[in-house]
């Protein structure tokens, strides 16, 4: 660590969503003053050396270099080949743009897990792919040749990869509200998250 950040570890924040069914960029969706993808890039700024800004158009404010995704169809594994290629820390911790209750303690939680190739929650809903730590050697291998053979579904690829998982009371300890993985895919869906995020802010 130099200055309290990991700089063996990058972050990656994964903007390039279609988000159809939002109906608007939600990379872009305001969120106490920033947008999520400005919050997301500054909390991992605040954690790692190295923050990578994955696809899409970067909004202002968010710290981070910005990557485009690879050819291919747009899909959240064309984010994570895009990030794992960029990075030149040997693990990636990649986050999807719509988790607005993301917490460094989380993060933090993730990073002192053992070493494996992917380290990544486990909620009741089963392995959350897009808030979890890659380790470069072994994941990108697997996730290029899963991409060119159109084989996209990111679940999948963890199951060519190593393990740990962040699960029951260890979750349970860095994230006592259950808000850190919510992630918002529908107006529905933003109006529930902030309602949460802003009850367990005045708890």
């Amino acid at each position: 660590m130099r200055e309290g950040r990991f700089d063996g570890i990058a972050g990656a924040v994964l903007l390039g969503g279609a988000s159809e069914r939002m109906g608007e960029d939600k990379a872009r969706l305001p969120l106490h003053g920033q947008t999520l993808a400005a919050r997301s890039a500054t909390l991992l700024a605040s954690l790692f050396e190295e923050v990578l800004l994955v696809g899409g158009e970067p909004p202002s404010g968010a710290p981070g270099r910005a990557v485009a995704d690879p050819p291919g169809p747009r899909c959240a594994l064309r984010g994570l080949v895009a990030a794992l290629e960029a990075a030149s820390a040997p693990r990636v911790l990649v986050v999807a743009t719509d988790l607005p209750g993301l917490t460094p303690d989380l993060l933090l939680a993730l990073v002192a897990l053992p070493e494996a190739d992917v380290a990544l929650p486990r909620t009741a809903a089963g392995l959350e792919p897009l808030c979890a730590l890659y380790r470069r050697d072994a994941a990108l291998p697997a996730a290029r040749a899963r991409l060119a053979a159109g084989k996209l579904a990111l679940h999948d690829l963890l199951g060519e990869l190593a393990l740990q998982t962040l699960a029951g009371a260890e979750l349970d300890a860095v994230d006592p509200e259950g808000n850190a993985l919510a992630n918002v895919n529908t107006p529905e869906d933003w109006a529930r998250v902030r309602k949460r995020i802003a009850g367990a802010a005045r708890a």
